[in-house]
C-alpha cells in the first residue's frame, strides 16, 4: 500500500513541471511512511511513497524497473492472486528477483499487455512506462477502492493518489461550480468529477494509455448488470446462501496475505462480525478492534463486538471514546482533506485507524455489504414506497403535517418526524427523482439558494443534468431494489464510503481491505433477486441467513443504531465562535463571493433554534468547504 504520482510532459513547457516531482511525492508521506523514490526518464517522472506490506525488503522498492530496464512501474495496492500469476509467468521462463506482487504485476503487463488488468484480483492504482515506445499505461481497480486522480492541459498530464499531490505541481486552481452545487446537496462530490476543473478521478475498472499527445481511455470491467439479471437466477435460496458463504470464505482467505501484522475492524454489526468469523479460520490469533462511545451509550455497540471476539477468541481491543476525543481529531481530519468531503463519520474512522495502526498495519473491513445486499434504512423505505400499503398512503397524505412538526436528529421523537417528512416527500416523486433526493441532505432548490448570484451563473445546468442522468441511469420505473443498489455502487460506495475509509486509513498509514468487494462476490450479488436481500421485514437478508450459524444470536433482531457525530452540540459550544466569527462570518462570506450571505444567516439562525432539523449537516458541509477554501485559496 503506497502513494503514487507522476507527470507526462507533452512539450518543453510541460517538462519544466518535472521540477515539482519531489515535492509532489513528499505530500504522500502518510500513505507511504517507509520509503520514497523518484525517477525521471526523459519527459516522464514517477514518484512513489511506500508502505511496506508484501516483500518489506529493499527488493520491493519503487519505482521498480524490469530486469532489462525497458519498463518502469509505480504501484499502489495489493494483488491477492499474484502468486498464481507468478506461477504462470514462471512457466513461461520468467525469472523473478523479488518476492512481492509489484514485480509480478510489471511482468504481467510486459507479457499480457493491457489484458493483464483482467487477471488481477485486488485493489490497485498503478502506472507503467515503456521506456522504448514512451507509452504510459495507468489503471485503477474495478470498484475504485484505491484512488487515482488525473489532470490534463495542453502541456502535461499529471496523476496522483491524492489531490494535494497534483496541486503540488503548481497547476492553475479553478473551482468547478457544478461540483460545488452537487457537494452542497450530497456533502461529497460524485466521481469522476472533482472540485477543480481539469482534475477528475479515473473511473473504476478503467485504464488509460498515452503516447505523445494521444490519450486513449477504456473500460475493462463493469458490473454486467443486464447479463447478471436477477430474474435469470436459477439457484434456490438455500443454494444462494451456500454460494455466498463459499465466495466470502475464499475472498477473506485471499485478503489474509501480508508480511506485517494483520487485524480486523469489529463494530458488532453483521458485516464486520462475518469478516471476523471467516478470518479466524486462517489464523490462530486474530487482532480485532472496536470503538465505543462513553458519552453516547445509545450508539455504543461494543458489547456485541465483544460477544463475537469471545466466540472466536480474538485478541480484542476496544477504543472507548469521549465526545472530546472526537472533537480533538476534528482539525487533523480537516487538515488532511484536500477536496471538500463532509461525511462526519470520517472523524470516528480516523480515530479507529490511528489507534489500530499502533497494533497492525493491515485491517479487514465489512464495507460494501450494505450497498450490495441492502443494509441501509433507505432501501427499506424504497421497498415500502414501491410496495405501498394503506399505512404508507396515510404517511404520504400527512406530508403538510410532517412539515409543520419540529425536527432534530438528536431527539428520537423529533428525528421520527424528520424521517416521516422525508419519506412522504419521496412518495410524491418518481423513482429516479426519489433516488437522488434520498441520497442528498439538501434538495436542488435549497442548494442553489445557498450560492451567490455570481456562483449560480457558473453552474452549468446542462452539465449538472448530464451528471444527474448518469447517476440515475440504473434506476428504472417498475424496477427492483437491485436498481437502487447498483446506482449506489457508483455514487454512495465509490464517492462517499470508500473515499472516507481510504482517506482516513491512509492518513494514518493503515491499509484497509474489503472482502465484500471481491469482484466474484459483487457479480454474485447482482445475480440474485431483491427478495433474497430485502423482503419488507428484513434488510440484508441473505447475509444474515448465510452466516447465522457462525455468529452469536444476540447480534440478530436488534435495531442498527449507527453513530451520529455530535455536531449540533459542538456547533452550539466549542465551534460557535468559529462559525460566527470566522468561517461563516458575514464579512468573510461577502468578501469570498461564493455564497448567499442572507441564506447563510438563515442557516445560523436555524442552528441555534429549538427546531434545528438537519441544519447541522448543512452547516458542517459549508464549514468543511470553508476550511478547505482557506487552505488552498487564501
Amino acid at each position: 500500500m503506497c502513494g503514487i504520482t507522476g507527470i507526462y510532459a507533452f512539450n518543453q513547457i510541460g517538462e519544466f513541471y518535472l521540477l515539482n516531482l519531489v515535492p509532489a511525492t513528499n505530500t504522500l508521506i502518510s500513505r507511504g511512511p517507509d520509503q520514497q523514490g523518484t525517477v525521471i526518464v526523459g519527459n516522464v517522472g514517477f514518484g512513489h511513497r511506500r508502505l511496506s506490506i508484501l516483500d518489506t525488503s529493499i527488493g520491493g522498492k519503487q519505482p521498480m524497473s524490469s530486469s532489462d530496464e525497458n519498463y518502469l512501474i509505480i504501484f499502489n495496492g495489493e494483488i491477492y492472486n499474484y502468486k498464481q500469476i507468478r506461477k504462470k509467468l514462471e512457466e513461461k521462463g520468467i525469472t523473478f528477483h523479488s518476492s512481492g506482487d509489484t514485480e509480478v504485476l510489471l511482468q504481467a503487463y510486459i507479457h499480457y499487455g493491457e489484458k493483464c488488468v483482467e487477471m488481477l484480483n485486488g485493489f490497485f492504482a498503478f502506472a507503467i512506462l515503456n521506456k522504448i515506445t514512451k507509452e504510459l499505461f495507468i489503471a485503477r481497480d474495478r470498484f475504485g477502492i484505491k484512488p487515482l486522480l488525473i489532470y490534463q492541459d495542453d502541456d502535461k498530464f499529471i496523476f496522483a493518489s491524492e489531490m494535494k499531490s497534483i496541486l503540488a505541481y503548481n497547476i492553475k486552481k479553478e473551482i468547478d461550480f457544478t461540483s460545488l452545487y452537487q457537494y452542497l446537496q450530497l456533502n461529497y462530490i460524485p466521481s469522476p468529477n472533482s472540485i477543480f476543473k481539469n482534475i477528475r478521478k479515473l473511473k473504476p475498472g478503467s485504464y488509460l494509455k498515452i503516447v505523445g499527445k494521444e490519450i486513449v481511455e477504456k473500460s475493462y470491467y463493469s458490473i454486467d448488470y443486464n447479463t447478471l439479471s436477477a430474474e435469470k437466477c436459477t439457484l434456490s435460496y438455500e443454494e444462494q446462501k451456500s454460494k455466498l458463504a463459499t465466495l466470502m470464505l475464499e475472498s477473506v482467505e485471499r485478503r489474509m496475505i501480508a508480511d506485517v501484522p494483520l487485524g480486523a475492524f469489529l463494530s458488532g454489526g453483521i458485516d464486520s462480525s462475518v469478516i471476523t468469523a471467516l478470518a479466524s479460520k486462517f489464523t490462530t490469533k486474530l487482532h480485532t478492534f472496536s470503538i465505543g462511545y462513553k458519552d453516547e451509550p445509545f450508539f455504543d455497540e461494543t458489547k456485541y463486538a465483544q460477544l463475537v471476539a469471545k466466540k472466536y477468541n480474538t485478541e480484542h481491543t476496544v477504543f472507548s471514546l469521549s465526545n472530546q476525543d472526537l472533537y480533538g481529531n476534528l482539525h487533523q481530519v480537516l487538515d488532511y482533506i484536500d477536496e471538500p468531503f463532509a461525511d462526519s463519520s470520517a472523524l470516528a474512522v480516523h480515530i479507529l485507524s490511528e489507534r489500530t495502526k499502533k497494533y497492525v498495519t493491515v485491517a479487514l473491513s465489512g464495507d460494501g455489504a450494505d450497498e450490495l445486499f441492502g443494509g441501509y434504512n433507505k432501501y427499506m423505505a424504497e421497498w415500502k414506497a414501491r410496495n405501498g400499503n394503506f399505512a404508507t398512503s396515510i404517511v404520504k397524505s400527512m406530508l403538510p403535517i410532517w412539515k409543520m412538526m419540529p425536527k432534530s436528529r438528536n431527539n428520537p421523537v423529533l428525528n421520527k418526524f424528520r424521517q416521516l417528512e422525508r419519506f412522504a416527500e419521496g412518495m410524491n416523486m418518481n423513482e429516479k427523482e426519489r433516488y437522488y433526493r434520498w441520497c442528498a441532505f439538501v434538495d436542488e432548490k435549497e442548494a442553489l439558494s445557498l450560492l451567490s448570484n455570481s456562483s449560480k451563473n457558473e453552474v452549468i445546468k446542462s452539465e449538472y443534468l448530464n451528471r444527474k442522468t448518469n447517476i440515475n441511469q440504473f434506476v428504472q420505473k417498475g424496477g427492483t431494489i437491485n436498481d437502487i443498489l447498483r446506482a449506489d455502487i457508483d455514487l454512495v460506495l465509490q464517492s462517499d464510503m470508500l473515499t472516507k475509509v481510504d482517506l482516513m486509513s491512509m492518513a494514518n498509514g493503515l491499509e484497509v481491505r474489503v472482502p465484500f468487494l471481491d469482484h466474484n462476490v459483487v457479480n454474485f450479488a447482482f445475480s440474485i433477486p431483491e427478495n433474497s436481500k430485502i423482503d419488507g421485514k428484513l434488510k440484508k437478508k441473505i447475509v444474515q441467513d448465510a452466516f447465522r450459524n457462525l455468529l452469536p444470536p444476540e447480534i440478530y433482531n436488534r435495531p442498527k443504531h449507527g453513530f451520529e457525530v455530535p455536531l449540533l452540540k459542538w456547533f452550539r459550544t466549542e465551534l460557535r465562535s468559529t462559525i460566527e466569527n470566522n468561517l461563516l462570518k458575514d464579512e468573510f462570506i461577502e468578501e469570498q463571493g461564493l455564497f448567499n450571505v442572507d441564506e447563510i444567516r438563515k442557516l445560523k439562525k436555524q442552528l441555534f433554534s429549538s427546531s434545528p432539523g438537519d441544519v447541522h449537516a448543512r452547516i458542517w458541509g459549508i464549514i468543511v468547504f470553508q476550511n478547505w477554501y482557506k487552505k488552498y485559496f487564501i
